[in-house]
C-alpha cells in the first residue's frame, strides 16, 4: 500500500505540480518504478482499485502492457494463468471504460499470447479461448473485439521480448486459427452497432496475408459486408480499410498470388471501379474522395505487374488512376505517383521479359507494351506539370510551407522522369515545350506578364534533361533561343540558370552549341549579379558547362578568367556566396586540364594568383608574392617563410578560421580538378612555404587543419610520384605536429599518402617511420574506452589508416613493431558507441583476419598469427559481447562479418574460443538450443561455408540476447568485454 500511495503521489506531482524540477524528479521515479518487480503487483492493484483516477489508470495500464511485453520472463512459470485471469477481468471491467486503458490492456493480453504457446491457453490457443469467453460473457463482446483486433498486429511487434522461434510459432498459430477468428467476427456482424469494429478487426487479420484461399473469401459475409458499404452515402473508413487489405492480400504472392486469388479480385475490382465517378463529384466529402483514391492507388500498386502486360481490362484501372492524378488536391493526386514509377520499371526493366526466349521477341514485346501505355504517360505529363508552379502568395510562405512546396516539386520531377523513361526524353520535351510556349506568349510585349507558368515549364524541362538526346535538334535550339527573352525575375532566372546547366551536354554536342554559348554565359553573368540564390544556381550551371564543353571553351579563357576573377575577388556586382565560388574554381580547373602542359602551367598561375593575395594578408605576409609566386627563387621562399613566422603569430591567431579555409578550399579544388600531375606538383612545391606557415601557426585549429589537409590530399592524389621532395617535407610536418596537437586530419592525409606511395620501394623507409610514429602515438592516447569516447575521430582515422596500410603496404605494416599494440588498442575500442569509430575498428580487424585473401598479405600470415592467436579468445569474447548488446543493434551486420572472418581465418581454434565465451552466458538468458544453433553457424563459417546463409542465425542469437534489458544485462555481465585482461598498451 505504501508503494501504491507513492506512485499515486508521483503521478499527481508529474501532472499537477507547478515546479518543473519536481515534475522531472517524479518522472524519473516513475520510469525507474516501471522497471521493478513490484511494478507488476502495484499496477495490477491500482487498475482493480475503483478509487484510481484516470491518470493512474492510464499509467498503470501502460506499465502492465510494457511489463508483459518486455519483462514477462521475470515471473515464475506458474504466474501465467493468474496474470491472464487478472488481465481478462480488467478487460471486462473497462469494456466501456476509457479507450486508452482498454487498448493497453488488450495489447497486454495479446503480448501474453506471443510469449505463451497455444497449448498453455487450452485447446486451440488464444483464439478459441477468446471465443469461449465471448460465448460465456456476450455483454463484454466490445472489449473482446478490441483484443481480437490487436492480436494479429502483435506478430510484427518487436517491442515484445519474444525469442525469434516463438515469434514464428505464434504467427503459425494465428494463421491456423484465422478461420475461427473470422467466424467469431461474422457472428458479431449480427450486432449492428459493432459493424465498424468488426470490419476493423477483419482488416487486421487480413494483414497476416495468408490462411484462407481467395475463392473462399470472395463469398465470405465479411467481404460482402465491406463491399456493400461502398455503396452507402457515407463511406465507411473500416470498409475502405478492409478492401485495401483485401487488395494487398490478393497480391501477396506476386503474379502467382494474383492468379490464385482471381475469384476474389473479380469481386473487388468491379465494386471499386464503380466508385470512379465519385472522384470528380464536387459534392463528395474530401475524406471520402481520399479514401476512394486510396483504393485505386492500392489496386494500381498491387496489380502493377499484371497491368504492365497491357490487357484491355487493366487499362480501366490506368484511366481511373489518371483521373486521380488530375484531382486538384495534391495529397490525393500524389497517391498515384508510386504506381507510375512501378509501372515504368515494369515496362522498361529487362527482368520483366525473362519469359521471352530471344532478343527479338523481348524487344517486340517491350515495344508493344510501351505503345499501349504511351498515351497514359503523355496525359500524365500534362496533368502533373502545373503542380510545380509557384503559388501567387509564394513570398508569404512560411519556412515549412516552402519546404513542402519544394518536396512537391521534387516528387513531380520524379514522375516526369518516369514518363520520359517510357515516352523517351525527346517526346516528353515536346509536350513540355508547348507548355513553355503557352507560358511565354506575350512576354515580349508585356514585361509584367505572370512569370510563374514559364518557371514551372522550365523546371519540368530541366527535370528530364538526362533523358533528352544530346543530338535533339527540333526543340532544344528554340528553348535556348527563348531563354534570353525571359524576364529577369529572380526565381525565374534561377530556374533558367539551372536549366542551362542541366543541358550542358546538349550544348557540347549540338551543332549550334558554339553559337549559343555566348548568350547562355551572358545569362549566367546576369544570374551571378541578381541574388545569392540566383548566383549559386548560375555558378553551378557555369561548372556544368565548363565540365562538358571544356574543349570548346579552351579558346575563351580570357572571358572565363574575367568571370572567375570577379567571383573569387568578391566584386560587389557579383553575389556568388563563398561556398558556391568553388563551382567556378572547379569549372576553370577542368578547362585548364584540356590545355597543353605549358599553357596549363600559365593558366594554373592565373587560377592561383587571386587566391594567394588574400591568403597572404590572412597569414600576415605583406609584399609582392603574387607577382613572384611562380619564379624559381627558393631563397625568396625561405625569406617569405621566415617573414610569416616572424609576423604570423599575432595576426594569424586572431584570424577566424573561415578567413583562411575559404582560400585553402579553393586550392583544394584546383589540385583536385587540374589533371596535370607535373603542373600541380610544381605548384604545390612553390606554395609549400605558405602551407607550412599555416601548418605551424594554426596547428591547434581543427577547421583550418582539416581544410589544409584536404588540399594536400588532393595535391598528393593528382601529382602522385611527381611531388618529389615536397611529400617528404609534408609528411615530416604532420608527423611532428600530430604529436603536439592530435589532429585526426593528419591521419587521413597519411592514408592518402599510403595509397599513392605504399608500394614504392624508394619510399619504404620513410613510410615505415611515419606509420610507426603515428600509430605509436595514437595507441598511447587511446588507452581506455573513455579516451575512445572522447576522441572518436582519432580512433576512426587511425584504424582507417591501418586498414589502408594492410591493403597498400602490408610489407611495411604487418612486420612492424606497432601491430601488436594496435591490435590491443582495437580490442579496447571495439565497443565505443561512436558509429564510425566502431566500424573502422571492426573493419580493421576483419582486414587482419582476411589477410590470406590478398596476394601481398599471404606471406605475412605467420606474423599475424603470432599477434592474433594469443589474443584470440579475448577478441572473440569482445566480438560476441558486441553482437549481444555491447554495441547497438544497427551495428550487428559489421560485428557479424568480423566474427565470421575470424572463424574463417582460424577454423576450429576460433570455434573453441567461441564455445568458451558462449558457455559463459547463463541458461537464464539463452537456451541450449539457441546456444548450439549459434555455434553451428560459426562452425559452418569455420569450415568455409557460405557466410550469407549464416547471417540469419547469428542475428537471431543477437536478438535473443537483446530481447529485454534484464537479459541484455545478464549477458553483458557474463562476458564483461571492458574488464578483460588485455595487457598494457605500449
Amino acid at each position: 500500500m505504501d508503494l501504491q500511495n507513492t506512485v499515486k503521489e508521483a503521478l499527481n506531482a508529474l501532472y499537477h505540480h507547478p515546479d518543473d524540477a519536481v515534475r522531472m524528479q517524479a518522472d524519473r521515479y516513475l520510469q525507474d518504478f516501471q522497471r521493478t518487480l513490484d511494478a507488476w503487483q502495484v499496477a495490477d492493484n491500482l487498475l482493480h482499485d475503483s478509487s484510481s483516477n484516470l491518470e493512474t489508470l492510464i499509467f498503470c495500464s501502460q506499465t502492465l502492457r510494457s511489463k508483459v511485453q518486455r519483462d514477462f520472463e521475470e515471473l515464475p512459470s506458474t504466474a501465467f494463468r493468474p496474470l491472464r485471469d487478472s488481465l481478462n477481468n480488467l478487460l471486462k471491467k473497462f469494456h466501456k471504460g476509457h479507450p486508452k486503458v482498454r487498448t493497453q490492456i488488450s495489447i497486454a493480453v495479446a503480448a501474453l499470447a506471443v510469449h505463451v504457446p497455444a497449448e498453455d491457453w487450452g485447446d486451440g490457443g488464444i483464439v478459441k479461448w477468446l471465443r469461449d469467453e465471448m460465448d460465456s460473457h456476450p455483454e463484454y463482446i466490445p472489449g473482446f473485439l478490441e483484443l481480437l483486433t490487436v492480436l494479429p498486429e502483435e506478430v510484427l511487434n518487436y517491442k515484445i521480448a519474444a525469442r525469434p522461434e516463438r515469434r514464428r510459432q505464434f504467427e503459425k498459430e494465428l494463421t491456423s486459427q484465422m478461420e475461427i477468428a473470422l467466424n467469431i467476427l461474422t457472428a458479431c456482424l449480427a450486432i449492428s452497432e459493432l459493424k465498424e469494429q468488426v470490419l476493423e478487426a477483419f482488416a487486421s487479420w487480413l494483414r497476416l496475408k495468408h490462411g484462407i484461399p481467395g475463392s473462399v473469401l470472395s463469398t465470405h459475409p465479411l467481404v460482402l459486408t465491406a463491399l456493400s458499404s461502398l455503396n452507402s452515402e457515407f463511406l465507411s473508413e473500416a470498409s475502405v480499410n478492409v478492401i485495401s487489405e483485401l487488395i494487398h492480400y490478393t497480391a501477396a504472392g506476386g503474379v502467382d498470388g494474383v492468379s490464385a486469388n482471381m475469384p476474389l479480385i473479380q469481386v473487388i475490382v468491379p465494386k471499386v471501379m464503380n466508385l470512379k465517378t465519385q472522384l470528380s463529384d464536387s459534392t463528395k466529402d474530401e475524406e471520402d474522395v481520399k479514401a476512394i483514391a486510396r483504393l485505386f492507388a492500392d489496386m494500381g500498386d498491387s496489380y502493377v505487374e499484371l497491368i504492365a502486360t497491357g490487357p484491355n481490362e487493366s487499362m480501366l484501372i490506368v484511366h481511373a488512376l489518371l483521373e486521380v492524378a488530375s484531382h486538384p488536391e495534391y495529397d490525393i493526386a500524389s497517391m498515384t505517383f508510386n504506381f507510375w514509377h512501378s509501372l515504368q520499371l515494369n515496362l522498361t526493366r529487362r527482368e520483366s521479359y525473362i519469359q521471352y526466349v530471344n532478343e527479338a521477341s523481348i524487344e517486340a514485346e517491350r515495344n508493344r507494351r510501351l505503345l499501349v501505355f504511351c498515351p497514359a504517360y503523355e496525359s500524365l505529363v500534362s496533368l502533373v506539370s502545373f503542380r510545380v508552379q509557384y503559388p501567387e502568395d509564394y513570398q508569404d510562405l512560411s519556412y515549412e510551407d516552402l519546404k513542402e512546396f519544394k518536396q512537391t516539386k521534387y516528387a513531380v520531377a520524379d514522375v516526369l522522369t518516369d514518363a520520359a523513361s517510357v515516352l523517351g526524353g525527346d517526346a516528353t520535351l515536346r509536350i513540355l515545350y508547348m507548355k513553355l510556349l503557352e507560358a511565354v506568349s506575350g512576354h515580349g510585349n508585356n514585361e509584367h506578364k505572370d512569370w510563374r507558368p514559364a518557371e514551372a515549364a522550365l523546371f519540368c524541362i530541366r527535370a528530364i534533361s538526362n533523358y533528352v538526346s544530346v543530338v535533339e535538334a527540333e526543340v532544344m535550339p528554340q528553348i535556348m533561343a527563348l531563354l534570353p527573352k525571359l524576364p529577369l525575375q529572380p526565381q525565374l532566372l534561377q530556374t533558367v540558370c539551372l536549366t542551362i546547366g542541366a543541358y550542358s551536354k546538349w550544348l557540347d554536342s549540338a551543332s549550334c552549341g558554339v553559337s549559343i554559348l555566348p548568350s547562355v554565359l551572358d545569362i549566367l553573368m546576369k544570374g551571378m549579379g541578381t541574388s545569392e540564390e540566383c548566383a549559386a544556381a548560375a555558378a553551378l550551371a557555369f561548372r556544368h558547362i565548363c565540365d562538358d564543353c571544356r574543349k570548346k571553351l579552351c579558346g575563351c579563357l580570357e572571358g572565363l578568367f574575367h568571370i572567375y576573377n570577379r567571383t573569387v575577388n568578391g566584386e560587389d556586382s557579383f553575389k556568388v556566396p563563398a561556398e558556391d565560388s568553388l563551382h567556378l574554381v572547379e569549372a576553370l580547373s577542368v578547362v585548364v586540364t584540356e590545355l597543353p602542359p605549358d599553357d596549363a602551367k600559365r593558366a594554373l598561375e592565373a587560377l592561383c594568383i587571386p587566391i594567394i593575395s588574400p591568403l597572404q594578408v590572412s597569414i600576415g605576409v605583406q609584399g609582392c608574392f603574387c607577382h613572384t609566386f611562380f619564379l624559381n627563387n627558393y631563397t625568396f621562399y625561405i625569406l617569405l617563410y621566415q617573414e610569416a613566422i616572424n609576423q604570423g603569430p599575432e595576426i594569424l591567431s586572431k584570424r577566424p578560421s573561415r578567413q583562411l579555409t575559404i582560400h585553402i578550399d579553393r586550392f583544394a579544388y584546383i589540385f583536385r580538378y587540374v589533371n596535370h600531375p607535373e603542373v600541380v606538383a610544381d605548384a604545390i612545391q612553390r606554395l609549400w612555404p605558405i602551407f607550412k606557415a599555416i601548418f605551424d601557426l594554426r596547428a591547434w585549429d581543427m577547421r583550418t587543419m582539416e581544410s589544409l589537409c584536404r588540399a594536400c590530399k588532393y595535391a598528393v592524389r593528382t601529382s602522385g610520384r611527381f611531388m618529389g621532395v615536397t611529400i617528404g617535407a609534408m609528411l615530416e610536418e604532420i608527423q611532428s605536429l600530430y604529436r603536439q596537437h592530435h589532429q585526426p586530419c593528419f591521419l587521413y592525409l597519411s592514408s592518402e599518402v599510403i595509397k599513392i606511395f605504399g608500394s614504392d620501394p624508394s619510399c619504404a623507409d620513410y613510410l615505415k617511420n611515419l606509420i610507426e610514429a603515428l600509430f605509436q602515438h595514437t595507441t598511447r592516447l587511446l588507452t581506455n574506452i573513455q579516451e575512445f569516447t572522447a576522441r572518436p575521430d582519432i580512433a576512426d582515422d587511425c584504424f582507417l589508416l591501418a586498414s589502408r596500410c594492410i591493403r597498400y603496404c602490408p610489407q611495411l605494416f604487418i612486420p612492424s613493431s606497432v601491430l601488436p599494440s594496435l591490435v590491443d588498442c582495437s580490442m579496447i575500442g571495439i565497443t565505443v558507441q561512436h558509429r564510425e569509430a566502431s566500424k573502422s575498428i571492426l573493419h580493421f580487424l576483419a582486414d587482419i583476419f582476411d589477410l590470406a585473401n590478398s596476394a601481398l598479405g599471404e606471406q605475412f600470415i605467420p606474423i599475424r598469427d603470432g599477434v592474433i592467436i594469443p589474443r584470440g579468445a579475448s577478441i572473440t569474447r569482445i566480438l560476441v559481447a558486441s553482437l549481444t548488446g555491447a554495441l547497438p543493434k544497427s551495428r550487428v551486420d559489421v560485428v557479424s562479418y568480423t566474427l565470421l572472418a575470424l572463424m574463417r581465418a582460424y577454423g576450429s581454434r576460433a570455434l573453441e574460443w567461441a564455445k568458451e565465451c558462449v558457455l559463459l552466458i547463463p541458461s537464464t538468458a539463452i537456451t541450449d538450443v539457441e546456444r548450439s544453433r549459434f555455434l553451428s553457424a560459426l562452425s559452418d563459417a569455420a569450415s568455409g561455408g557460405d557466410t550469407n546463409g549464416l547471417i540469419v542465425p547469428v542475428e537471431e542469437f543477437s536478438d535473443v540476447c537483446r530481447r529485454n534489458r534484464a537479459v541484455q544485462e545478464i549477458v553483458q555481465e557474463a562476458l564483461r568485454p571492458l574488464e578483460l585482461n588485455l595487457g598494457i598498451v605500449s
